[in-house]
Parts: structure tokens; sequence; C-alpha cells
């Protein structure tokens, strides 16, 4: 299977998420700020980008997140919305190359660079069930 089959550069995708007490570095770590956890933004921007094209993805197919390269720049508190783009910036034959970026308002809260690779979801449950 080819991604650059059916995947193009600027497909994309958003997302809003508020900000709960459950996704703040206080939830996991109770001596630090209630503000966005950096691993949330991150599961954000991956998701976001999963968003932007699993529309185009064949049945039996999904993309798993393979690379992160993020900057966390700064804070969103509780009860803030922040607004989080991802898109297609290349595609090779596995592997899907996404810009991503969050956002309050106008302001950028976090962006950099995700990957997501190409699976087969039988074969991989094949593989690795047989240990």
């Amino acid at each position: 299977m080819d991604a650059r089959d059916f995947i193009t550069v600027g497909m994309s995708a958003e997302r809003l998420t508020t900000v709960t007490q459950d996704i703040t570095v206080r939830h996991f770590v109770p001596s630090m700020p209630a503000v966005f956890a950096t691993p949330m933004m991150i599961l954000m921007m991956e998701m976001t980008s999963g968003d932007a094209i699993a529309p185009k993805l064949p049945q039996g197919w999904v993309t798993v997140g393979s690379e992160v390269d993020i900057r966390h720049l700064a804070p969103a508190f509780v009860g803030q919305t922040v607004r989080t783009t991802a898109v297609v910036s290349a595609v090779e034959r596995r592997v899907i190359r996404f810009d991503v970026a969050s956002f309050l308002g106008d302001r950028k809260v976090g962006d950099g660079r995700h990957a997501r690779g190409l699976v087969d979801v039988a074969l991989f449950t094949k593989r690795f069930a047989e240990g």
C-alpha cells in the first residue's frame, strides 16, 4: 500500500479542546500549575493529524504516531479553548508528515511536526499476536 495513492499534501483538520482539570499538569503532578499539559497538547495534535486523513484511508488501514517534534510555547488555563490544526506537509510510501499547531484565539501556544505510519490492522494484529 502506498499512501501517495490516496493522501495529498494540504489535507487538513482542526479540533477544539476545552482545558479541563484532568488534562492539566496539576492532574498528574499536584505541585504543578493547572495548565494544559504538554503530553495532552501532543495527543490533540496526533488526533487532529489522524482526523485530517482518516476519511481517505482504505478500509482495514489506520495510521499510528511515529514521530513527534513539538514546542510548547505558552500556557492555556482551565476553561480556555485550544484550537489545534494539522496539515499534511509530505507523503511518503508508508509515512505521512504533518505541520501541527495549537492556538488560543490567534496566539500560538504550541507548534511542530508530527509523522504517522500507515498500518494494515489485520497484518499488525496477526504479527504482534504471535509474539
